[in-house]
């Protein structure tokens, strides 16, 4: 018998939560709001899901959501552990979706519910072959064997001409730059459709490595309609890329699982539209789970936010978010995480301080091509505040040999 499926829910109700918790095992697997003529006790012994644990926990504060029943000053707030078993779906990504999630959000019994962990059995292993390039394939690919990968965005995001995004990725690649990747805005736009811009960027950064000895890999975003997503693929594997890009949101985990199966290439895993699942503490997807589900589905390159960003997460959620894509899954799987949103040279010191890895992809958009003296001395700034941080040295003594550094310094200030 296989082992089931462990979720735990953060949620809030107006009634006792023991009750809470069984009305969603019940919703989410044999059951309905009563009990019905064919479900016998036999059939819920081997098909009803299972409340394990529920854990009081200091009420929240806040509003319930609309829709909840009961007196909203009586809310109770809890953690649910819930058992599922393997017998009612089996190793598949979308059907586990459909149970651990499918309708808990809407119940009218809950003013909150939030998805926190989620402990897979090796069946799942099995059934998805996950990663296949990971942190040490990555360095491969890109001849880092050590030190952060340092990457960054097209920027502007949409609207270069070929020949202006030739001049860029030429730029970048001959600063030393380990990794470039298209902006999830830019897929397969009329102006610059992906077959012309993967000719484009391959033709520069070709030319960049018969000069340099180096190319950058090149993350081209392939997310589209799943009937195309192998063709796109194809696309950039016979132009000579190295990396496709899929934003997993958006293709949801079977297309990216499509993708990857079939891929001979690294898959940048980008979690655009994940703060519509999770960024309300009260309702949706852990980071936690979202990323353990994106690696299961076969990304490479898993997008963690980065420190002092421009999105709603503090540092400490970051952290826990890198933290979480380094552990280990299903006995492998491992991932890249990758650090964005408004990341600068400033930021080095930090980064290496909370997460004491180098096995980080930092990528910074405005923090390179935002350097008043262009691109290339962005990545040189990057380089060298990392450079001198891992050596010990403080970015002001390396500002004071390196130019470069000192004006994102003062352009981008420190932390």
């Amino acid at each position: 018998m296989p082992e089931p499926v462990t979720a735990v829910y953060e949620i809030e109700t107006a009634g006792p939560l023991e009750r809470a918790a069984e009305v969603m095992a019940g919703e989410q697997s044999s059951g309905t709001f009563l009990r019905v003529a064919r479900e016998t006790d036999d059939l819920r012994a081997r098909h009803g899901a299972t409340v394990v644990a529920v854990e009081e926990l200091p009420a929240s504060g806040r509003p319930p959501l609309p829709g909840m029943v009961g007196d909203p000053n009586e809310v109770r707030r809890g953690r649910v552990t819930i058992e599922f078993p393997m017998l009612n779906f089996g190793p598949s990504m979308p059907n586990l979706m459909a149970a651990v999630a499918g309708n808990l959000f809407e119940l009218r019994d809950v003013g909150a519910l939030r998805l926190v962990d989620l402990d897979l059995p090796i069946e799942f292993a099995e059934r998805y072959p996950g990663p296949r390039f990971g942190v040490d394939g990555t360095r491969r690919l890109l001849d880092r064997p050590d030190g952060p990968m340092i990457g960054t965005i097209v920027k502007p995001s949409i609207g270069l001409t070929g020949e202006q995004l030739a001049q860029l990725v030429t730029e970048l690649g001959e600063a030393g730059i380990d990794f470039i990747k298209d902006d999830e805005l830019q897929g397969n736009p009329p102006g610059l459709p992906l077959r012309e811009r993967v000719q484009v960027v391959m033709g520069a950064l070709k030319a960049v490595a018969d000069r340099t000895g180096r190319m950058p890999m090149y993350a081209f975003n392939i997310t589209d309609d799943i009937d195309r997503l192998a063709e796109n693929h194809d696309v950039v594997l016979a132009a000579g890329g190295s990396c496709v890009m899929v934003c997993v949101n958006l293709v949801g985990l079977a297309g990216l699982e499509y993708v990857s199966r079939r891929s001979q290439l690294p898959v940048h895993g980008h979690r655009a539209m994940y703060g519509a699942h999770a960024r309300s503490p009260q309702l949706g997807i852990d980071f936690r789970v979202w990323q353990k589900l994106a690696r299961l589905a076969g990304a490479d390159h898993v997008h963690t936010n980065g420190f002092a960003n421009k999105f709603y997460e503090t540092d400490d959620e970051v952290l826990a978010s890198i933290n979480a894509v380094r552990q280990p899954l299903l006995g492998g799987y491992q991932a890249l995480p990758v650090l964005s949103s408004a990341q600068t040279p400033g930021l080095a010191p930090l980064t290496y301080e909370r997460t004491r890895t180098t096995d980080l992809l930092v990528l910074a958009g405005g923090g390179i091509h935002g350097h008043p003296d262009g691109s290339a001395s962005g990545v040189l700034a990057m380089r060298q505040a990392w450079d001198a941080t891992l050596s010990g040295e403080s970015l002001d003594d390396r500002a004071a040999k390196v130019p470069a550094l000192a004006t994102a310094l003062d352009t981008f200030g420190r932390v």
